[in-house]
C-alpha cells in the first residue's frame, strides 16, 4: 500500500475523546505550534543578579533551626508576583520586582537587586530596647527580645536597627546594628530577633536604639481565617516563618485576604506602586539613579522627595487601594478599590468598588473642585474591582462581574465610563494582557478577548483547564505575552497535577496544589491552544523546573522574563528571574538540565476501525535546527490499542515487534539523518508520539509517513 502521511491539525483539542479528535493532537508538554507544526519550546537562562545589600540575619530555616540568612547569586528574598520594566532619561534599564517580602529595583539585566522596600514606621531612641538570656541557638545565634511599644511587626517582617547606644550583656552594638527579620511575635510591644553574638549574662540594660520597620510582609498563598486559632495547629505561617503556638494571626490577616500582589506604573521616569490592599508608594528616580533610596508613602500631608523637588498630597489622598495606574497620554493617577473621604458617604474605610483619580499631571490634588479635574466614581456591577489595564484608546476596568471602559473626555466631565459587558469575570488581577491592541484575559470559567467588543475566546482546552484548576489559589494566576511567537501565556495552580511544592499539598483532590504548576498558551495569530507543566522546586525530590509566578515580555529586555519560585525544604522561600527563549535547555542552575518535551496525537485508524492496522515502517520528518548537541535525537513511538477503552500496549492489545513477539509499545530513537525505522506495530487504533529529553536538543516535526495496511479483524 502507498505511504500514509501523519498530518494532524495544529493545536491541542481535549474537548472530546481522543478518537473523536481523530486527525488532531491530544496531549503535550513544553512544545508549541509554529506554522502549524509542533516544536519544542525554547529553553531559559538564569539572571545572575544578586542582592546588593547585606542579607538580613535571624530567619527560620527548616524545622525552625536558626541559621544565617544566605541568599545565592541570582536570587532575592521572597516570591515575585510583579515585574515592571522602563528606561529613565539617562538610559538606565530599570526593572522593579515586587515579592511577598520585599520590593527591588534592578539596573540592567544581571544587575544587583537593590532593596527599596518602604519604611512604614520609625521609632527613634527607644530606651531599654534589648533583653538577652545566656541560651545560644545552633549556629551561634542569641535570641534577643526587642521591646518597642506599638511596633506593629509580625513574624517574618524586617526591621533595620541603628543608633545602638552600647553593648547588651556581651552582645556588641555592631552586632545589634543592621537588618533583622522578626522571628516571633511576643506582644504588641515585644518581638524576638536572632543576633550573631553570645550573651554573657541575662537582663535588660539601659541601651537605646532606633528601629525602622519595613513594609509588612505578605503571603505567597491564600490564607483563611482571622485571629487566635487561625491557620494550622501551632500558629500561622507567613512567607517561610511561623508565629508559633499561642501567637495571634499576623496583622491584616482575615477572611477574604489574598496573597501579596503588586501594581506598578510609571509617573514620568519615576515609579508609583501599590501592594494590594495597602497604601500607594512612590520611588523617585534620583541622580545616577540612586537605587538605594527607598519607596516613599503617598499620604495626605506627608512630603514625597523627588529629583525635581518635593510634593505633599492634599487631605483627601487615598490611604488604601487595590490597584494603581497612571494614564499615559492624559497623566492622571488612578486608585482603584480605594477609600473616599470626599463623597456623600465620606469614609476612610476601603471601598472595593470605588475609583478615584488625581488632578491632571500631579499627585498633590485629589479633592475635586471646579478649578481642577480630580474626581471619582463608584461602580455598580460587582462586589470588587479586580484589575485595570490601559489600552490604546481607553482604560479597561474589570470587576468580578463586569467590564467597564473609561475614556478621557476633558473638563467638566473629565472621565466618562460605560459598561461593555456584564456577567463577565476575571480570575485574578494578573490574568490579563494586551497585545496588538487586543486584550485577552482568563475568566473564572472561560477565556475572553476585547477588540472593540467583548467576546468569548473559543478554547479547545477549556474543560481540561477549568476542571483541574485550584480555584482557592486563583489569585496566583498570572499571564503575559511571548510576542516572538505570537503567544499569550497563563500560569495556574492545578488540583491533581504533579505538585509544585511538597509542603503545600500532594496534588490530589483532597490536597490540591498551592503553587503554580501548569500553563496554557493561546497563539493569537494561528488561533491554536496548547499547554504544559512548570512544576518542581529545584531539588532532588521535585525536579528542576520552578513554578513561574510572574511574567514580563518587554521590548526593553532581550527576551521574555519570568519570575521563578524556589523551595528547597518546604520552609525557606526565595526567588529569581529567568530569560526564556535564550537556549535549548533548562539553565535555572549552574548545571544545565534537559527539558522534557513531547507531543502526542489523538487516535487514528484505517477506515472505520473494523480491521486491525499493521504498521511495519516509519519514515520520519524532523529537523534539529538550533540544537547544540553533536548528535541530537528524539524518540518516535507508535502507540496501538484495540479499543478506545483500552490502554496503550495492554495485554489484550498486543504490539508486534520486529522480533514478532508480543510486547508493549516500542520507542525508536531518530536522528537528523535517520531514513526509516522498521516498526511492526498492530492495532485497531493508534496514536503517534514524539518526545525528547536530551541536552542540547531542539526539534520541529514535519509530516512523517507510515507504511500501513489493513490486517485481519482479530
Amino acid at each position: 500500500m502507498p505511504l500514509q502521511k501523519l498530518q494532524f491539525r495544529p493545536g491541542l483539542n481535549k474537548e472530546g475523546t481522543t478518537l473523536a479528535n481523530e486527525g488532531g493532537w491530544f496531549d503535550s508538554d513544553k512544545i508549541r505550534f509554529r506554522s502549524g507544526y509542533p516544536e519544542k519550546i525554547g529553553g531559559w537562562q538564569r539572571d545572575g543578579g544578586a542582592i546588593y545589600t547585606t542579607a538580613p540575619t535571624g530567619t527560620f530555616a527548616s524545622g525552625g533551626t536558626s541559621t544565617s540568612a544566605t541568599v545565592p547569586t541570582g536570587t532575592f528574598w521572597g516570591i515575585a508576583k510583579a515585574l515592571w520594566n522602563w528606561i529613565n532619561l539617562t538610559g538606565y534599564n530599570l526593572l522593579s520586582v515586587g515579592t511577598n517580602l520585599k520590593f527591588y529595583i534592578q539596573n540592567t539585566s544581571g544587575g544587583a537587586y537593590n532593596d527599596v522596600t518602604p519604611i512604614r514606621l520609625t521609632n527613634a531612641a527607644v530606651g531599654n530596647a534589648f533583653t538577652t538570656d545566656t541560651t545560644t541557638n545552633s549556629g551561634g545565634y542569641t535570641t534577643v527580645t526587642v521591646t518597642d511599644p506599638g511596633h506593629g511587626a509580625q513574624a517574618g517582617d524586617f526591621v533595620n536597627i541603628s543608633s545602638v547606644s552600647g553593648a547588651v550583656n556581651g552582645v556588641t552594638a555592631a552586632q545589634l546594628t543592621g537588618e533583622f527579620q522578626v522571628v516571633t511575635y511576643v506582644s504588641s510591644s515585644q518581638y524576638t530577633i536572632l543576633v550573631a553574638g553570645t550573651a554573657t549574662s541575662s537582663g535588660t540594660p539601659a541601651v537605646s536604639a532606633t528601629f525602622n520597620y519595613q513594609l509588612t510582609t505578605g503571603n505567597t498563598t491564600f490564607t483563611y481565617g482571622v485571629g487566635w486559632g487561625a491557620g494550622g495547629w501551632g500558629g500561622v505561617t507567613t512567607g517561610y516563618t511561623s508565629t508559633g503556638w499561642g501567637s495571634p494571626a499576623p496583622a491584616g490577616l482575615g477572611i477574604g485576604v489574598q496573597l501579596r500582589l503588586w501594581s506598578q506604573t510609571n509617573y514620568g521616569e519615576d515609579l508609583v506602586f501599590n501592594p494590594r490592599g495597602a497604601a500607594m508608594y512612590y520611588w523617585a528616580n534620583n541622580a545616577s539613579p540612586n537605587l538605594y533610596d527607598r519607596g516613599q508613602i503617598i499620604k495626605a500631608g506627608t512630603s514625597v522627595t523627588t529629583k525635581a523637588g518635593s510634593f505633599t498630597p492634599d487631605s483627601t489622598c487615598p490611604s488604601v487601594a487595590n490597584f494603581v495606574l497612571v494614564s499615559d497620554a492624559s497623566r492622571f493617577t488612578f486608585a482603584f478599590g480605594c477609600n473616599d473621604p470626599t463623597g456623600v458617604y465620606a469614609t476612610t474605610a476601603q471601598d472595593p468598588m470605588q475609583i478615584r483619580w488625581s488632578d491632571q499631571n500631579t499627585l498633590v490634588t485629589w479633592t475635586p473642585a471646579i478649578t481642577n479635574q480630580a474626581g471619582g466614581v463608584r461602580l455598580s456591577h460587582g462586589s470588587t474591582i479586580v484589575t485595570a489595564i490601559q489600552t490604546r484608546q481607553e482604560i479597561l476596568v474589570l470587576t468580578d462581574a463586569a467590564i467597564y471602559s473609561f475614556q478621557y473626555l476633558g473638563a467638566p466631565y473629565v472621565w466618562g465610563n460605560q459598561i461593555l459587558a456584564d456577567n463577565i469575570s476575571i480570575i485574578s488581577p494578573n490574568a490579563i494582557t494586551t497585545v496588538n491592541n487586543v486584550t485577552y484575559w482568563m475568566g473564572t470559567d472561560k477565556f475572553h478577548m476585547y477588540s472593540g467588543r467583548v467576546e468569548t475566546l473559543p478554547c479547545a482546552l477549556r474543560q481540561y483547564v477549568y476542571e483541574n484548576i485550584n480555584t482557592t489559589e486563583a489569585f496566583q494566576v498570572c499571564s503575559g505575552t511571548n510576542e516572538g511567537y505570537n503567544e499569550v501565556w497563563w500560569f495556574y495552580p492545578s488540583i491533581t497535577g504533579t505538585n509544585a511544592d511538597g509542603s503545600n499539598g500532594s496534588g490530589t483532590a483532597a490536597a490540591p496544589n498551592k503553587l503554580i504548576d501548569r500553563y496554557v498558551i493561546y497563539n493569537h495569530l494561528e488561533r491554536t491552544w496548547y499547554y504544559g507543566t512548570m512544576n518542581g522546586t529545584g531539588d532532588a525530590t521535585y525536579g528542576t523546573v520552578r513554578p513561574r509566578t510572574a511574567w514580563l515580555d518587554s521590548p526593553l529586555r532581550s527576551q521574555p522574563m519570568a519570575a521563578i519560585g524556589y523551595n528547597s525544604n518546604g520552609s525557606y522561600l526565595n526567588g529569581g528571574l529567568v530569560y526564556h527563549e535564550t537556549t535549548v535547555d533548562n539553565n535555572e542552575t549552574s548545571t544545565p538540565t534537559a527539558i522534557d518535551a513531547y507531543v502526542q496525537s489523538s487516535d487514528f485508524d484505517i477506515g472505520d476501525g473494523h480491521n486491525f492496522g499493521f504498521v511495519w515502517r516509519l519514515i520520519p520528518d524532523v529537523t534539529f535546527n538550533g540544537s547544540s548537541a553533536s548528535a541530537p535525537a528524539v524518540n518516535f513511538t507508535v502507540r496501538p490499542r484495540q479499543f478506545p477503552g483500552s490502554n496503550y500496549g495492554d495485554s489484550d492489545n498486543p504490539a508486534v515487534t520486529s522480533a514478532q513477539s508480543y510486547a508493549t509499545t516500542t520507542t525508536y530513537s531518530v536522528q537528523q539523518f535517520t531514513q526509516q525505522v522498521y516498526v511492526r506495530i498492530r492495532g485497531r487504533q493508534m496514536a503517534f508520539k514524539l518526545e525528547s529529553n536530551n541536552l542540547g536538543t531542539q526539534w520541529q516535526l514535519g509530516t512523517p509517513r507510515i507504511d500501513v495496511r489493513a490486517d485481519g479483524r482479530r
